[in-house]
Protein backbone atom coordinates (compact mmCIF):
# COMPACT_ATOMS: atom_id res chain seq x y z
CA UNK A 1 0.00 0.00 0.00
CA UNK A 2 1.60 3.15 -1.45
CA UNK A 3 -0.36 5.72 0.98
CA UNK A 4 0.09 3.80 4.08
CA UNK A 5 2.68 5.58 6.45
CA UNK A 6 2.86 2.40 8.53
CA UNK A 7 3.84 0.92 5.04
CA UNK A 8 6.16 3.55 4.05
CA UNK A 9 7.74 5.02 6.98
CA UNK A 10 9.60 1.73 8.51
CA UNK A 11 11.43 1.34 4.68
CA UNK A 12 12.79 5.27 4.14
CA UNK A 13 15.54 4.92 6.45
CA UNK A 14 14.27 7.69 8.93
CA UNK A 15 13.41 6.05 11.60
CA UNK A 16 14.17 9.02 14.16
CA UNK A 17 12.18 11.25 11.69
CA UNK A 18 9.56 9.16 11.63
CA UNK A 19 9.17 8.08 15.33
CA UNK A 20 10.25 4.60 15.22
CA UNK A 21 11.76 3.37 18.10
CA UNK A 22 12.34 -0.28 17.38
CA UNK A 23 11.73 -2.35 14.34
CA UNK A 24 11.72 -6.28 13.93
CA UNK A 25 11.18 -8.41 11.72
CA UNK A 26 7.77 -8.70 11.49
CA UNK A 27 6.54 -5.29 13.23
CA UNK A 28 7.55 -2.36 14.58
CA UNK A 29 7.13 0.28 17.56
CA UNK A 30 6.44 3.92 16.49
CA UNK A 31 5.07 7.04 18.45
CA UNK A 32 1.64 8.32 18.04
CA UNK A 33 2.46 11.84 16.82
CA UNK A 34 -1.07 12.81 18.40
CA UNK A 35 -0.44 11.22 22.26
CA UNK A 36 -2.85 11.03 24.66
CA UNK A 37 0.13 11.05 26.91
CA UNK A 38 3.90 11.39 27.21
CA UNK A 39 5.13 7.75 26.03
CA UNK A 40 2.02 6.93 23.62
CA UNK A 41 3.23 4.35 22.01
CA UNK A 42 1.69 1.79 18.47
CA UNK A 43 2.86 -1.37 17.72
CA UNK A 44 2.36 -2.05 13.73
CA UNK A 45 2.79 -4.89 11.86
CA UNK A 46 5.31 -4.54 9.01
CA UNK A 47 2.55 -6.44 6.43
CA UNK A 48 -0.74 -4.09 5.55
CA UNK A 49 -3.21 -6.33 7.81
CA UNK A 50 -6.75 -4.20 8.92
CA UNK A 51 -8.12 -7.42 11.13
CA UNK A 52 -5.84 -9.09 13.90
CA UNK A 53 -7.45 -12.47 12.77
CA UNK A 54 -5.54 -11.86 9.63
CA UNK A 55 -1.68 -11.65 11.30
CA UNK A 56 0.14 -15.05 11.10
CA UNK A 57 1.15 -16.87 14.15
CA UNK A 58 4.63 -15.07 14.21
CA UNK A 59 3.61 -11.87 14.01
CA UNK A 60 0.98 -11.95 16.48
CA UNK A 61 4.26 -13.19 18.86
CA UNK A 62 6.22 -10.58 17.59
CA UNK A 63 4.00 -7.73 18.14
CA UNK A 64 3.40 -9.05 21.69
CA UNK A 65 6.64 -9.17 22.00
CA UNK A 66 7.36 -5.55 21.25
CA UNK A 67 4.73 -4.83 23.47
CA UNK A 68 6.16 -6.25 26.36
CA UNK A 69 9.39 -4.33 25.96
CA UNK A 70 7.55 -0.84 24.96
CA UNK A 71 5.90 -1.53 28.43
CA UNK A 72 9.37 -2.35 30.25
CA UNK A 73 10.91 1.06 28.83
CA UNK A 74 7.76 2.97 29.33
CA UNK A 75 7.94 1.87 33.59
CA UNK A 76 11.94 2.35 33.14
CA UNK A 77 11.39 5.99 31.74
CA UNK A 78 8.18 7.38 32.90
CA UNK A 79 7.09 5.11 35.57
CA UNK A 80 3.34 4.32 34.95
CA UNK A 81 0.57 3.13 37.21
CA UNK A 82 -1.37 1.44 34.63
CA UNK A 83 -1.51 1.22 31.03
CA UNK A 84 -4.22 1.07 28.36
CA UNK A 85 -2.83 -1.36 25.41
CA UNK A 86 -5.66 -2.14 22.62
CA UNK A 87 -6.73 -1.97 19.11
CA UNK A 88 -9.33 0.19 17.60
CA UNK A 89 -10.78 -2.22 14.89
CA UNK A 90 -12.21 -0.21 11.59
CA UNK A 91 -13.18 3.54 11.46
CA UNK A 92 -16.68 3.20 13.40
CA UNK A 93 -14.23 2.03 16.91
CA UNK A 94 -11.86 4.93 16.40
CA UNK A 95 -9.19 3.54 13.95
CA UNK A 96 -7.84 6.80 12.61
CA UNK A 97 -6.12 4.73 10.59
CA UNK A 98 -8.10 1.94 9.57
CA UNK A 99 -6.85 -0.15 6.76
CA UNK A 100 -3.55 -0.82 8.81
CA UNK A 101 -4.26 -3.04 12.15
CA UNK A 102 -2.00 -1.23 15.23
CA UNK A 103 -1.65 -1.77 19.25
CA UNK A 104 -1.73 1.45 21.40
CA UNK A 105 0.30 1.59 24.03
CA UNK A 106 -0.86 4.49 26.72
CA UNK A 107 0.74 4.81 30.06
CA UNK A 108 -1.23 6.01 32.65
CA UNK A 109 -1.44 7.62 36.28
CA UNK A 110 -3.64 8.35 38.68
CA UNK A 111 -5.13 12.04 37.65
CA UNK A 112 -3.68 12.36 34.53
CA UNK A 113 -6.91 13.60 32.94
CA UNK A 114 -7.20 17.00 32.74
CA UNK A 115 -9.94 19.37 31.68
CA UNK A 116 -7.85 20.45 28.58
CA UNK A 117 -9.52 17.96 26.08
CA UNK A 118 -13.08 18.99 27.03
CA UNK A 119 -12.42 22.85 26.88
CA UNK A 120 -10.03 23.39 24.84
CA UNK A 121 -9.82 20.72 22.32
CA UNK A 122 -6.20 20.43 22.87
CA UNK A 123 -4.17 17.65 24.86
CA UNK A 124 -1.05 19.33 26.94
CA UNK A 125 2.19 17.06 26.99
CA UNK A 126 5.05 17.91 29.36
CA UNK A 127 7.10 16.70 26.69
CA UNK A 128 8.00 17.02 23.01
CA UNK A 129 8.18 13.89 20.52
CA UNK A 130 11.67 14.16 20.16
CA UNK A 131 12.36 13.94 23.87
CA UNK A 132 10.24 11.06 23.93
CA UNK A 133 11.64 9.30 21.27
CA UNK A 134 15.31 9.63 22.79
CA UNK A 135 14.25 8.17 26.10
CA UNK A 136 12.24 5.70 24.68
CA UNK A 137 14.60 4.66 22.40
CA UNK A 138 17.49 4.12 24.76
CA UNK A 139 15.42 2.34 27.27
CA UNK A 140 14.51 -0.04 24.23
CA UNK A 141 18.21 -0.32 23.22
CA UNK A 142 19.09 -1.29 26.92
CA UNK A 143 15.70 -4.39 27.06
CA UNK A 144 15.06 -5.13 23.38
CA UNK A 145 12.48 -7.75 23.13
CA UNK A 146 12.94 -11.62 23.56
CA UNK A 147 13.35 -13.46 20.53
CA UNK A 148 12.65 -17.18 19.56
CA UNK A 149 15.03 -18.52 21.23
CA UNK A 150 14.84 -17.34 24.77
Amino acid sequence: MTDCIFCTFPREGRDRDRGILIQGRLAFVILNVYPYNSGHLMVVPHRHVADPGDLTDDEQLEMQRLVQASMRALREVYRPEGFNIGMNIGRAAGAGIADHLHTHIVPRWVGDTNFMPVLGETKVLPEELTATYDRLAAALRATPPAGPES
